[in-house]
């Protein structure tokens, strides 16, 4: 290829997280399989590795496709995002182990070509209490190999963002396929309802949290098109703002300064009154916005310059949006009382 290689950079975070998930899906396997021969202790060797991988399997995907709608309703579930394709290819590795271990147990054995057996030893697609429901595990299989492989970012750059989202929007797909994998499996081979249960909990869960991000991101954007329609502006991110300091705006041939101060934000005309000194170039000094020029004073919440001074300046209305700054650029009566909008 020509395009240039990048290695990954393993910081502390990434090392953590990675920690993390081989603790936890040690401790998984190990659980797993001492709760099994507690109360099955016949159990053999195939059944154990088929089984515990799958479940871990399964469980990781629950928690990959969580993470999405977690973070869209709370920021706080940020850090599993930004790593989230390790999970994925975690999952994939687990699944692997599952998908070859049966191929192999249950197909490659005989005399046929184990995956032309997986196709062929069962054929009754029209059943639906008899489906060949490892055929569609093993294309979730496939499904998850070309998202683990694709997961780079390598291919995430040269395949272009847009190309790499819709490829990776399969994880859907094959989520169903591991779904009716796993369900029709149950109904032929196990009497006990609990896989079942399980199963329709973790699916439940993840069409809640999918409904409530969604409506959360429908209230998000109608606030914002009501803003676009009553002539706000987004200018840029509250934190681009220095404390005491502003950032200076030319909408619709209005300078203006948007200030930050005690964590609110103020908006005012950057044009000092008394020989149009640049107000967005000096900083808040004892409260109020002072002009680099001649040090002429306006208080941030209103325009005002402090009694006994009368020179005023128009002020603006502001709007915060999960850290987004929109400004309206029509301009208050100078010295009209606007308090300042607090950052969350």
């Amino acid at each position: 290829m020509g395009a240039s290689y990048t290695a990954v950079g393993w910081n502390r975070q990434k090392k953590n997280y990675d920690w993390l998930i081989a603790v936890f899906c040690l401790g998984y396997l190990g659980i797993f399989i001492s709760i099994t021969l507690l109360f099955n202790e016949q159990a053999t060797f195939e059944t154990l590795l088929l089984r515990s991988t799958s479940t871990l399997a399964i469980l990781l995907l629950h928690v990959i496709l969580a993470i999405g709608p977690l973070c869209r309703i709370n920021t706080k579930f940020l850090p599993l995002l930004y790593n989230r394709r390790h999970l994925g290819v975690t999952m994939f590795s687990l699944a692997l182990v599952h998908g070859c271990f049966g191929i192999f147990q249950f197909h490659a054995l005989g005399n046929t070509n184990a995956v032309v057996s997986l196709f062929s030893s069962n054929t009754n697609y029209n059943s639906l209490a008899a489906f060949p429901f490892q055929a569609l595990g093993f294309f979730a299989l496939l499904i998850f190999f070309l998202m683990a492989i694709t997961s780079h970012d390598f291919w995430l750059h040269n395949l272009s963002p847009k190309v790499w989202k819709t490829l990776h929007m399969f994880v859907y797909l094959g989520y169903l396929l591991v779904i009716l994998h796993v369900m029709l499996g149950v109904i032929q081979f196990e009497k006990n309802p609990l896989f079942v249960l399980i199963l329709s909990i973790g699916s439940c869960t993840l069409v809640v949290l999918h409904l409530t991000a969604a409506f959360k991101e429908k209230k998000l954007d109608d606030r914002l098109f009501a803003l676009q329609q009553n002539g706000f502006v987004y200018v840029c991110n509250s934190d681009e703002i220095e404390d005491s300091r502003a950032k200076i705006f030319c909408i619709d041939k209005e300078r203006i300064a948007v200030y930050r101060h005690e964590n609110k934000l103020y908006a005012i005309h950057n044009v000092c009154k008394h020989q149009g000194g640049p107000l967005g170039e000096g900083k808040i000094l004892d409260g109020c916005i002072t002009c680099p020029w001649h040090g002429y004073q306006y208080l941030p919440q209103n325009g005002q310059s402090p009694p006994p001074f009368k020179e005023k300046v128009n002020t603006y209305n502001l709007k915060v949006i999960k850290n987004k700054v929109w400004l309206n650029p029509v301009p208050l009566a100078e010295g009209t009382e606007r308090p300042g909008v607090t950052i969350m």
